[in-house]
């Protein structure tokens, strides 16, 4: 396994991304301005978080993916582990926004993540079409924080 920083050529992770954000305007509205992880297991690319600056205190995880034969193998938990490790010098906290799904909650929280807030039916106001997960409508975003320090 290796994690590779991607600084060109985002959009040629786009498969991979879509599968953490499943409206391409969506990730174009932070994919440039986004520090791009990727593991490689074998050369082939099978997890990415996309990472941005919000101030010299915080950063955010703005995409956290895996394909789906690769999932609860731990690569995310791998590659959270790097970026926070990466962070920790320079940053306090890190924040990332996700759906109400109770797989991918319980994911985080075992991270050290803790659910900070809620902003109401940001799915349906912000997406063109209903998003799913395990079978239920995502329509409020919720807020997760981890201390760094």
């Amino acid at each position: 396994m290796e994690i590779r920083e991607i600084r060109e050529n985002k959009t040629e992770f786009m498969d991979l991304l879509l599968i953490g954000d499943e409206e391409e305007n969506m990730i174009n509205r932070y994919l440039d301005r986004s520090t791009l992880f990727v593991v490689y297991d074998s050369g082939k690319p099978v997890s990415l978080c996309a990472v941005i600056k919000i101030d010299s205190d915080t950063i955010e995880i703005k995409n956290l993916a895996t394909f789906p034969e690769y999932q609860n193998k731990g690569y995310a938990t791998k590659l959270l582990n790097f970026v926070f490790d990466r962070y920790k010098e320079n940053f306090n906290s890190v924040i990332l926004g996700t759906g109400e799904n109770e797989k991918t909650l319980n994911f985080y929280k075992k991270c050290g993540f803790v659910q900070t807030r809620r902003v109401k039916n940001f799915f349906t106001d912000n997406y063109s079409h209903p998003i799913f997960e395990n079978g239920k409508q995502l329509v409020d975003m919720i807020y997760l924080k981890k201390s760094l320090t």
